[in-house]
């Protein structure tokens, strides 16, 4: 058996049965990653450096790119390293891997819903906004994302590696995962099921379902709305995050919510790579590409660049 008392490290599987998909994959993995680190870097340097962002909704945005930067970061490299030569991981970089990860998931899961509740506000209370969604409470709710973030993976990143694993050691995965640490292990798995079912509905579900209310209220809000150029302001405002939380919750319910059988694990890997590589450099192009707000904010920022040459 292997657990913390044995910190002898484990094998990444990956997608090592297939040796060419695996070289393909280092292309694509590391484009995104480049894309990642460009695209949210700019986003988070457009809404400190344009006044004209200085609002919620950029706050909030800007919070979700650092996440996406930290996110990849921490396991991006490592991934890299076992597509092209060793599929190792000590123990205690699994260890980091596995709380970073999710940390920053859940974290994602409720800064996703505060900026659907934010969207709520500018749309079906557009008098108030300035006064609900004030600066001290955004940074109030940004915060109780991140805590709740860390507290979720202080809880269940030390129970995951407290488990008997298998002396193989090798992980069906390409990253440190609470599902595929369970399938290693060699003995009782309840409680760690159980505690991945309450933590799914506590931070997925529950946050999934607020975000489904808020747009059902929006919707009501829209369809009362006569004005054309109403109708499709209110929907720029709503398009991009619809379009992001869609791609995000549809790939994290593909891997922690999936029925357990060999198909289902291993469409689940594929789904498991696009939620850790693919999500994070979508949401900048999806943020950047249908907001005009932000491709002025560009256009300014160069134009000043360019001045300043």
């Amino acid at each position: 058996m292997v657990n913390q008392s044995s910190p002898v490290g484990f094998l990444l599987l990956g997608f090592s049965e297939h040796p060419g998909l695996e070289r393909i994959l280092f292309v694509v993995v590391l484009t995104s990653y480049l894309l990642t680190l460009v695209g949210n870097t700019l986003i988070i340097l457009l809404s400190v450096l344009d006044p004209k962002l200085h609002s919620p909704m950029y706050f909030f945005l800007s919070n979700l790119s650092f996440l996406d930067l930290c996110f990849t970061t921490s396991f991006i490299p490592q991934m890299l390293v076992n597509l092209w030569g060793p599929k190792t991981i000590s123990f205690l970089g699994c260890f980091i891997q596995l709380f970073i990860f999710l940390s920053l998931g859940t974290t994602e899961c409720i800064l996703l819903t505060v900026m659907a509740f934010d969207r709520y506000v500018a749309v079906c209370q557009p008098l108030h906004y300035a006064t609900i969604m004030h600066p001290r409470l955004c940074r109030q709710l940004a915060a109780v994302a991140w805590v709740l973030g860390l507290a979720q993976s202080i809880v269940q990143t030390p129970a995951t590696l407290h488990l008997p694993f298998c002396p193989h050691r090798q992980i069906d995965d390409f990253l440190c995962e609470v599902p595929s640490l369970i399938r290693l292990s060699c003995g009782d798995t309840t409680y760690n099921e159980m505690q991945l079912a309450v933590s799914s509905v506590i931070f997925v579900v529950f946050p999934l379902s607020l975000i489904l209310v808020s747009y059902c209220a929006i919707a009501r809000a829209v369809l009362r709305i006569n004005s054309a150029q109403a109708w499709k302001k209110a929907l720029g405002t709503c398009s991009s995050h619809l379009m992001v939380v869609t791609i995000f919750y549809s790939s994290v319910i593909a891997v922690y919510l999936q029925p357990k059988n060999p198909y289902a694990q291993k469409r689940g890997k594929f789904f498991g790579l696009f939620y850790a590589v693919g999500t994070p450099s979508l949401n900048p192009l999806i943020y950047t590409l249908r907001n005009k707000e932000v491709k002025r904010a560009f256009r300014r920022l160069l134009g000043k660049g360019c001045d300043g040459a």
